[in-house]
């Protein structure tokens, strides 16, 4: 399936999908989230956004909690954020 059609970029950067597009395709509805990329060939790629993967929280609060046990020559990075963010 190889649709094609034409539009125009409106003043603000909105961009009207064509009717015969839009019906093909299915997914791009009225507030649709859409991913845009570029490619080395200056064309816009426009996919339906994909939910990104589960979040490892554990795995983040791990690399947290080891950040904030690293002391360096002046005390840890924790109590210098602190100290920091006071003094302004």
């Amino acid at each position: 399936m190889n649709i094609q059609g034409t539009a125009t970029i409106r003043d603000r950067g909105q961009l009207t999908i064509p009717d015969k597009i839009r019906v093909a395709l299915k997914w791009p509805v009225p507030n649709s989230v859409v991913s845009l990329a570029t490619t080395s060939r200056n064309e816009l790629v426009i996919k339906p956004y994909e939910v990104q993967k589960m979040v490892n929280w554990a795995q983040i609060w791990a690399n947290i909690k080891m950040s904030r046990s690293f002391i360096g020559k002046k005390g840890n990075l924790s109590n210098f954020i602190i100290i920091d963010r006071e003094d302004h």
